[in-house]
């Protein structure tokens, strides 16, 4: 019996099996939870925090103009970004609402918790590298 040449290199040659596949596919599955789901996510929630942009909000551009909603239409917003100067935008162009009032809130803990620190006989460290760096005390 005679056994043609095709067969017999075929038999002890590894073929394209699951064993080859998996690296492809555990590369793949780390990607998608590491790159792909959390910028849907992200795109997700900002999409969210456009369409519930109102009038008076405090909002950022992405060119870093900081103003006051006055108006808001389908895909525009009116913003007043100083007494009396209003420019339109465009909902895709914000980047977030500003938080002044969170950012203010923080630095009155910050302040309350170094006076805490000075009344019970510690410096606050913030202003002494300060001091120390322009030669001061």
């Amino acid at each position: 019996m005679l056994i043609s040449p095709a067969f017999a290199q075929t038999a002890g040659a590894p073929g394209f099996g699951f064993e080859q596949m998996l690296p492809l596919v555990l590369v793949f599955g780390i990607f998608y939870f590491l790159l792909i789901r959390p910028q849907q996510k992200r795109a997700k929630e900002h999409k969210a925090m456009l369409s519930g942009i109102k009038r008076g909000d405090r909002i950022v551009t992405g060119g870093g103009i900081v103003g006051t909603v006055t108006k808001t239409l389908d895909n525009e917003l009116t913003v007043e970004i100083a007494e009396n100067l209003r420019v339109k935008v465009t909902r895709e162009t914000v980047l977030g609402i500003y938080k002044e009032q969170a950012a203010s809130a923080e630095k009155a803990e910050a302040k309350a918790e170094g006076a805490e620190g000075a009344a019970e006989g510690e410096k606050p460290a913030s202003g002494s590298k300060l001091r120390r760096l322009l030669g001061g005390k």
